[in-house]
């Protein structure tokens, strides 16, 4: 395998006070974004999603944890305030904040979900699927998944 792809496979990202590192290995070449009141309220504006394989965090002592509903938790970097993942708790998978690795600046946006529920001045340009919450909730249940 050569450097690059060695490099492809893996990125490396941080919280502003860099505190918390966080390693995405095959990394997802593109970013979900949740549109939903919630994410809202904790980001500011949406949720970038960034996934991949498997991951690495240094620094855990740093990240506390937030259980924001019955099926997900939140966690955020205790010394700068960062917003870090969040765990969906039935699968235990989590997904990363796009903005914490600066190697996924240039991902696409593979879809938006609960885009109903987008802020006026949060409106995302790009031809995308967007999902409306009741098709979000539709698609979880027939995953098996009940999330109220």
């Amino acid at each position: 395998m050569a450097a690059s792809d060695i490099a492809d496979c893996v990125i490396d990202g941080h919280c502003l006070c860099k505190a918390v590192k966080i390693t995405l290995n095959q990394p997802k070449k593109h970013v979900e974004i949740c549109q939903c009141a919630m994410c809202r309220r904790w980001g500011g504006a949406f949720y970038s999603a960034l996934s991949g394989e498997s991951f690495s965090i240094a620094g855990e002592d740093s990240v506390s944890v937030y259980r924001s509903s019955e099926w997900a938790e939140r966690a955020f970097c205790k010394q700068c305030g960062s917003n870090l993942w969040y765990k969906f708790l039935p699968t235990g998978n989590r997904s990363f904040l796009a903005g914490l690795f600066a190697d996924a600046d240039q991902y696409p946006i593979e879809r938006e979900i609960f885009a109903d529920e987008a802020a006026a001045w949060c409106k995302l340009a790009g031809d995308h699927p967007r999902l409306s919450g009741a098709e979000t909730i539709a698609e979880a249940k027939e995953a098996g998944f009940d999330l109220g």
